[in-house]
């Protein structure tokens, strides 16, 4: 089972529109929806914001479905100037920007337990992914996502985020996810379209473009898990 894991409703409402032989089914403080877009047997949940509610969803939808890949799919802020509004990015790794246990000698981002800061993501999904969209006529930018409960507006924020991590994009779900699929042996995707700069002016940005940028990767997605048979 493929699981699809979304923190927000606008970016889960069109994925499940198209899905097909669907079922719900309520377990704890998550509905979870099951089906199939093309022959992908999928189950779709909306976890809420945060690191607390993505990585328990994960959990239980590892535990409750079997699910043996995990894609967190939705928005997030740019950190690299490179990377614009509408650019689609996927995780070569996810970490966590606000893990913090260098007073007793760690690393920044060090997850105790798992003892990596750079969570993995699969590689074998990127490169399809981005051969998926080339055929779209759209890129796919690869790099670190870095994630945290905090919406970032401040630009030493980002600096810092982007400077430490080598971050091309901020949110705050992603490496939760990464984290509960790393401990179950559980392949996990990040996937995230921007809609902000990160900065002084992202609260704006992310308003204006949440729901067509959401709208425009659910889109996409779709697509790929259809082309794939």
């Amino acid at each position: 089972m493929t699981g699809i894991i979304t923190a927000m409703n606008c970016e889960a409402a069109y994925l499940e529109s198209v899905m097909k032989d669907t079922e719900k089914k309520k377990i704890g403080a998550w509905e979870f929806t099951t089906g199939k877009i093309g022959s992908t047997q999928l189950v779709l949940a909306v976890c809420g914001i945060g690191k607390v509610f993505a990585g328990s969803c994960a959990q239980t939808m590892i535990t409750s479905f079997g699910c043996t890949h995990i894609f967190n799919v939705g928005v997030a802020g740019s950190l690299d100037p490179k990377v614009k509004i509408g650019d689609i990015v996927c995780a070569a790794a996810a970490v966590q920007h606000d893990m913090d246990t260098s007073a007793i000698g760690d690393p920044i981002g060090l997850i105790s337990g798992i003892d990596l800061v750079e969570l993995p993501c699969d590689e074998a999904f990127a490169a399809e992914f981005e051969q998926f969209l080339a055929g779209q006529g759209k890129a796919l930018c690869k790099g670190i996502i870095a994630t945290g409960d905090k919406f970032i507006k401040l630009g030493a924020d980002k600096k810092f985020i982007a400077d430490t991590f080598g971050a091309c994009a901020c949110e705050m779900e992603g490496g939760a996810v990464a984290q509960i699929c790393c401990a179950n042996g559980v392949k996990c995707s990040v996937i995230r379209i921007i809609t902000d700069n990160a900065d002084e002016s992202s609260g704006e940005q992310y308003t204006v473009n949440l729901d067509e940028c959401a709208v425009s990767l659910a889109d996409l997605f779709a697509k790929y898990l259809t082309s794939r048979g």
